[in-house]
Parts: structure tokens; C-alpha cells; sequence
């Protein structure tokens, strides 16, 4: 049952008569930008995109499946609809709870998923002019993601917070894997 949202445990309780509860990380993070106010489920998939596109991936399937999940479950509450049937959720009480204790245990292992790197693992079974499109193709995704992230900093200004802290993961990263890249000059001398 790890693709739910909550499933039945026995490590969290959100202190009502309902079966405790454990968030998966889709629906914490649901959760979390609620904070924030309330939200409608296009709304919410904008802001993962906006705020946290590069280190977390949430579609919009995801995001309406885990809102109905989550107010099944009395985490949120769903608003009045609104324009285009656009209906805004609220954190509830046991939702604030709930995050509290998903927000509050040891993350998780990443995991790197970089689908280029599994192409480049068998780079000997593609024609060197393809490979070579597909290096140059990502590299400049990743020139325009340290674009857009420098472009945010200048915005966001210097701070220690937590925005602030991914930010500069984002930063960093994105000027490794760009440094990788200008270390494989081999496999970019064909490139058309």
C-alpha cells in the first residue's frame, strides 16, 4: 500500500477515533503548502512545480488523488467551488497534526533518478551523433535551470531558511552536473 496516501499503523496517531495514520510523502507535502493557506489542487500542483519542480516531482493526478484522500480522512477540508470548479482546501486541526508527525521523522534515502545516465550506461549501443544530441539537449536544461535559479536567488535575497537551503542545493547541483558535463568532452565532439 506505499502508492496511498495513509494507510492503517501503528506509529502515528492523530488522537481521534479514526485508525492512526501514516502520510506518504506526496501527501505531506500537500499538506505543508497548506500551511501556507488555502489552496485549491491546480493551485497546489503550481506551487510543488514553482517551489520544488527540480527536487520533487508531484502530477496533477497525484496531487487531486491525494486532496480527495486526505479530506476522506478529515486532514483537509474542501471549499465551495469555485471558477472552472476549482474548489480550495483547508488544513484542518488533525491535517496540522498529521504533518507535524510525518514532518518530524527521519526523511527518507534519495533516490537519484536521471534517465540520461541510464542512456549513457549503454552508450555503446547508440549511435555517437544521438548520444551526443542527448548530452548537449540536457546540458542546456540544466543551463536554463541554474538560469532560472540564480534569477531566484537575486529575487529571494540571502537568508538561512529552508527555501533558502534547497535553493542552494539547486544551485549547487545544478553547476556539478554542468561541470560533468564539460568533463565529457569526448562524447560531445560529434555533436552536429
Amino acid at each position: 500500500m506505499t502508492n496511498r496516501t495513509i494507510r492503517k499503523s501503528s506509529d502515528v496517531s492523530l488522537g481521534s477515533s479514526r485508525p492512526a495514520l501514516t502520510l506518504n510523502s506526496t501527501a505531506g507535502s500537500l499538506l505543508g503548502f497548506l500551511h501556507m493557506g488555502p489552496q485549491t489542487g491546480w493551485d497546489l500542483a503550481r506551487s510543488v512545480e514553482d517551489l520544488l519542480g527540480g527536487f520533487w516531482n508531484v502530477t496533477k493526478s497525484q496531487v487531486y488523488r491525494e486532496l480527495r484522500t486526505l479530506n476522506e480522512a478529515g486532514l483537509v477540508e474542501a471549499g465551495e467551488a469555485g471558477a472552472r470548479d476549482r474548489r480550495p482546501y483547508t488544513l484542518t486541526e488533525a491535517g496540522q497534526r498529521a504533518f507535524a508527525q510525518w514532518i518530524s521523522r527521519e526523511p527518507g534515502e534519495e533516490t537519484i533518478r536521471f534517465p540520461l545516465l541510464l542512456t549513457l550506461f549503454f552508450a555503446d549501443r547508440v549511435e555517437p551523433r544521438q548520444l551526443a544530441r542527448y548530452l548537449r539537449q540536457h546540458q542546456l536544461r540544466h543551463e536554463r535551470q541554474l538560469d532560472q535559479y540564480e534569477q531566484l536567488a537575486e529575487a529571494l535575497g540571502e537568508g538561512g531558511s529552508g527555501p533558502h537551503l534547497v535553493l542552494r542545493f539547486g544551485l549547487q547541483y545544478e553547476r556539478m552536473v554542468l561541470d560533468w558535463f564539460r568533463s565529457l568532452p569526448q562524447l560531445r565532439a560529434d555533436v552536429v
